[in-house]
């Protein structure tokens, strides 16, 4: 599998010198948590250490501090002191997460004597790299993901790290997804060779990491090893293809809203995504889409009026995750009817509300006024009418042939 070399590559430094490059990217001056409260020991892993040595930190990054013991009790005393909510994650191994001023800040117990014994037990060997919070700053890296983070590699440290939290098979292909990174042959082997493990992951995790992977950068890329590696067969569509999409004329908010959508829908079938416990939201939002994908290329001649304003009412906001995946020959012209929101059958509004109408025509409530409004909405989408006046001409021309009760 083919993945884009990134734009420039980090300069090679000593690793006295990436430290600090590190360190002042974290910035931790600005962090909600004082260095000072800090107990000795205490060190800063996983996510936002990679994120550093590759300078893609978010504003507000998630921290993962490691301490050598109470990290339960650490963590009410910071939420206590500074004002944040403090959330338990899991009681037995000591792990809790502070709240603070739109920060999250996981404060775990070290698994093991050492710091290295912990970076040791991790999933990925790029996960397992730790920054010293008190003098002297270094970096410890005993499984070797700075050279896999220069390498852009993805390596499990082991296979038994994997299984021990099956949600870290799955994990793996989200980080490809977000970060241009090769999986090694080994890993994928193990990948696949525990699939069948994943399923023993909370459905919510599993999602929540599916949303991700699809929302990425790079998750073009990524889908056909997600789908080769047979990693979401239980949960997946059943012919589950990547999306073909082609997003070159969206905008970059364009996309952000319309890929991650076409992708899960067509990854995930609508059972599968119950068995996640997706929102019934997500759900709707899927199921409509897969159904006006499947229907479009089925059609030899134009949409009927009613099945094209249908479609518009049920994407609406959508429509783009429908656009993507359309022909290039249509693309232009339905983006650009999408992008005006006066267009009438792109975003279809009735000209004229049923009280106005029971009110002006005397009509009573029920399923006849419904067959009304339905039929002005059609007449409106489609440019026969032209605002609420027109609208109730028409409404007096319909209930005249006898189609309601005046």
């Amino acid at each position: 599998m083919h993945i884009p070399s990134p734009a420039a590559s980090e300069p090679i430094l000593e690793r006295d010198q990436q430290a600090v490059l590190v360190w002042q990217r974290l910035a931790p001056e600005g962090w909600p948590v004082p260095l000072d409260r800090l107990p000795q020991g205490t060190a800063l892993v996983g996510g936002a250490v990679r994120d550093a040595w590759l300078n893609r930190l978010q504003l507000k990054p998630d921290l993962d501090l490691v301490v050598p013991t109470d990290a339960l009790g650490l963590t009410n005393s910071l939420a206590r002191d500074l004002g944040g909510t403090v959330v338990v994650l899991d009681e037995e191994r000591d792990v809790a997460r502070l709240v603070l001023r739109g920060w999250t800040v996981d404060i775990a117990k070290r698994d093991g004597q050492t710091l290295e014994e912990d970076l040791r037990r991790r999933d990925y060997r790029l996960n397992a790299i730790a920054m010293t919070l008190q003098p002297p700053l270094r970096l410890v890296d005993p499984t070797g993901g700075l050279t896999d983070l220069a390498k852009r590699s993805l390596s499990a440290v082991r296979e038994s790290n994997l299984t021990n939290d099956p949600l870290r098979l799955l994990r793996g292909l989200r980080l490809m997804a977000e970060i241009p990174l090769q999986a090694d042959t080994k890993t994928t082997g193990w990948i696949h060779r525990h699939r069948h493990r994943l399923a023993e992951a909370a459905p919510e995790r599993i999602l929540a990491e599916l949303q991700k992977l699809v929302a990425g950068p790079y998750a073009e890329h990524v889908l056909r090893l997600l789908i080769d590696l047979e990693l979401v067969r239980p949960w997946g569509a059943e012919q589950a293809l990547p999306c073909q999409e082609d997003a070159s004329l969206l905008t970059e908010q364009e996309r952000a809203q319309a890929l991650p959508l076409a992708r899960l829908s067509r990854l995930i079938s609508a059972e599968g995504l119950k068995r996640l416990r997706a929102s019934r939201n997500l759900q709707e939002r899927c199921r409509r889409l897969r159904h006006w994908h499947q229907t479009l290329p089925e059609e030899r001649n134009p949409m009927s009026e009613q099945d094209r304003l249908q479609l518009h009412l049920d994407l609406g906001a959508d429509l783009p995750a429908l656009i993507v995946q359309l022909d290039s020959s249509l693309q232009a012209d339905w983006l650009e009817r999408w992008r005006d929101p006066t267009d009438p059958l792109f975003h279809p509004n009735p000209p004229v509300d049923g009280t106005t109408l029971q009110r002006e025509l005397n009509l009573a409530p029920g399923p006849q006024l419904g067959a009304l409004l339905r039929h002005l909405l059609l007449e409106h989408a489609f440019g026969r009418i032209k605002g609420s006046k027109d609208a109730l001409l028409e409404a007096q021309r319909w209930c005249a042939q006898d189609r309601c009760a005046l």
